[in-house]
């Protein structure tokens, strides 16, 4: 390669990721019900529309809806009654709650804009104070915004990416980079969604120690075998149980 078009990819490389950066500084606002500031390219009327159009695909992935109607009625209860009693009502999401018919697999979930699944196989363990704070969690997923950060996180990362490519051989490294961020933030999300549920639950009137219940049920479930913390998207029960019972100290006396 001539030294003259070396120079040109350097410079339209560094181009790139100035560009990623600005982008990210511009893009950045405070979630209003955390504090925390955050990278989010997209408006929350983005983000319901993107959580209604993947409801149905995700919900078949679990073999669809439980067909109990009385249960999902249940489900329906306890999940309205949270966001109608907490913070939850003063955001402009459109939540809705969804009982999967996956009587094997221990999972719940959220898409942006607020739709939220429970599993069959979580569900028929849970009381329903236990289940208020499962969807407590789910709910504060969507409050926190994380599916937006996500998206945008991924576009700045691709962005970075593809400028380092073009200037050198970086890409591998920053991919490298960008996947550890993700991780990272991804078990951020999930303590700081267990903090907005033992909110939501002191604020509806629900014991938020019942969460920690849960913590004990997904750790059973996961078995001996359970893949360390460091390696996974979610922290390690024992490490969130501490979380929690820090956020209920915190939060108790407001309520």
């Amino acid at each position: 390669m001539r030294r003259g078009s070396w120079k040109i990819r350097i410079f339209i490389g560094l181009a790139i990721v100035a560009f990623a950066f600005i982008q990210k500084c511009s893009n950045s606002e405070e979630n209003p019900y955390t504090g925390r500031s955050q990278h989010i390219n997209m408006t929350t009327e983005q983000e319901i529309a993107i959580g209604l159009q993947s409801a149905p695909g995700v919900a078949q992935q679990h073999g669809g809806l439980y067909p109990d109607e009385r249960l999902q009625a249940f489900v329906d209860a306890v999940g309205n009654k949270l966001v109608s009693s907490s913070i939850a009502k003063e955001t402009p999401y459109q939540y809705e709650f969804h009982l999967l018919a996956d009587e094997r697999t221990i999972n719940a979930f959220a898409l942006p804009g607020g739709q939220c699944f429970i599993t069959y196989a979580l569900f028929s363990q849970l009381n329903e104070a236990q289940l208020a704070g499962v969807l407590g969690h789910e709910i504060g997923h969507v409050i926190g915004r994380h599916s937006a950060e996500r998206i945008a996180d991924s576009n700045f990362w691709q962005t970075l990416t593809m400028g380092a490519s073009v200037g050198a051989d970086m890409g591998g490294l920053v991919q490298g980079i960008g996947q550890n961020t993700l991780l990272t933030n991804g078990r951020d999300d999930e303590l700081e969604s267990d903090e907005l549920g033992v909110l939501l639950m002191l604020q509806t009137g629900y014991d938020p120690y019942e969460m920690i219940k849960v913590m004990q049920i997904l750790k059973d479930a996961a078995g001996p075998n359970r893949v360390p913390e460091f390696q996974s998207t979610h922290p390690d029960p024992e490490n969130r149980i501490d979380k929690i019972k820090a956020a209920i100290e915190k939060y108790k006396g407001q309520n």
